[in-house]
């Protein structure tokens, strides 16, 4: 992988949302022609040989990356979104955020236990969105969960994949 490539066009933003905070934008990675080439192609190489049947885009800057790999692997894609905004029969899953309770969710007959499902999200930082993620996937019993970010930001949150079940096999492409 050329990670100088996504280096290059990844904007940092210092002291957003809050003070202290250094953002990482992956939209500048989105608009990049190649970088956007780059996340693809790393993202197929590492799930090529896994069976991925299923991947699951975490609203919302998880449905870009989820949609074309999608496509590359030849597999179905799964919105996980916050409550109200899918039309049929959901399944949810609820979790402590630090600042109250946030809830997410995803089609009832959206992943089958035939299924290999990738979970796909930006970034990871406390990973409460993500686990939450794979928890709702558990609850459908799918043959193996993979979990898959762009970023991970390891040194600000070491501790974050401990959270995580052991079973779920965790990447990312940038890790700061």
């Amino acid at each position: 992988m050329n990670k100088q490539v996504l280096l290059d066009n990844l904007r940092c933003i210092p002291d957003w949302p809050i003070k202290g905070v250094n953002f990482r934008d992956v939209t500048t990675l989105f608009k990049n022609p190649d970088a956007l080439k780059e996340i693809i192609e790393e993202m197929y190489e590492l799930y090529k040989d896994k069976g991925i049947t299923k991947i699951v885009g975490i609203e919302s800057r998880g449905f870009v990356m989820s949609s074309a790999v999608a496509a590359r692997l030849g597999a179905g894609i799964v919105l996980c979104r916050k409550p109200g905004k899918l039309p049929c029969e959901t399944v949810q899953e609820s979790y402590a955020k630090e600042y109250g309770i946030d809830t997410i969710e995803i089609h009832k007959d959206a992943i089958s236990s035939d299924d290999v499902v990738l979970l796909h999200d930006d970034l990871l930082a406390t990973g409460g969105t993500m686990k939450a993620a794979c928890d709702l996937v558990h609850k459908f019993s799918p043959q193996k969960v993979y979990a898959n970010f762009i970023i991970e930001l390891n040194s600000e949150f070491p501790h974050s994949r401990e959270s995580f079940n052991k079973d779920v096999e965790i990447t990312s492409l940038l890790q700061f």
